[in-house]
């Protein structure tokens, strides 16, 4: 087993991460579009992960991008 380096591990990961954030983002505003009540606060939380995630993008950037295989370790997540 190869052993990584914590940026290295962070390459992998957020990735991950941020697709994961995406799909929790969506499945928020799908709900959202369901209910009157508490609408507003879960658009915000929505929002908030997008906001995540631009910061989750710019910290992958400074990394150096995306590690190799990254899109594919998914951690059993799916």
């Amino acid at each position: 087993m190869a052993s990584y380096s914590d940026p290295e591990k962070l390459r992998l990961l957020l990735p991950h991460w941020i697709e994961h954030n995406q799909e929790h983002a969506a499945e928020f505003r799908d709900w959202a579009s369901r209910v009157d009540v508490a609408r507003n606060q879960i658009i915000a939380a929505a929002d908030q992960l997008d906001q995540a995630n631009h910061n989750l993008k710019q910290a992958l950037k400074q990394l150096g991008g995306a590690a190799e295989g990254a899109e594919h370790d998914r951690h059993g997540h799916g």
